[in-house]
């Protein structure tokens, strides 16, 4: 049962092109069976699809279990496109999954800035 949606980033570098396909190829390199999230938002704001919704996501240690991760392609700064894709996206997400709760991953792993802006304020905008 899905409970959980964890917002992530993947401290790369912008205008490096990277996607979905990167992020499986990274994770891999690190043994592990593929990509770990489930959804990745790249620059132009294309949303892509990581592991299917029902596979255990890789993505929050210890907390994978029942959730979601989104991954946005960047760092410190994000497109509008992304951001209006996030929405979109999580949106959908809690009206397919009620009462689940939105956190970014460092609300569980408090050495983690990632996705590097405040979720919380976020969601807040976005009336969620």
């Amino acid at each position: 049962m899905i409970n959980k949606i964890t917002i992530h980033c993947s401290a790369s570098p912008q205008g490096r092109g990277d996607n979905a396909e990167t992020i499986h190829r990274w994770h891999r390199e690190r043994g592990w069976s593929g990509i770990g999230y489930h959804y990745v938002i790249v620059e132009s704001g294309e949303l892509q699809r990581g592991r299917p919704e029902y596979w255990k996501g890789a993505h929050a240690k210890n907390h994978n279990t029942g959730n979601i991760g989104i991954c946005l392609i960047g760092n410190d700064f994000f497109t509008e496109e992304q951001y209006k894709t996030l929405e979109a996206l999580l949106l959908k997400l809690v009206i397919k999954y009620p009462g689940v709760t939105i956190k970014g991953h460092y609300f569980y792993d408090t050495h983690k800035t990632c996705p590097n802006f405040d979720v919380e304020d976020y969601l807040d905008s976005i009336g969620l």
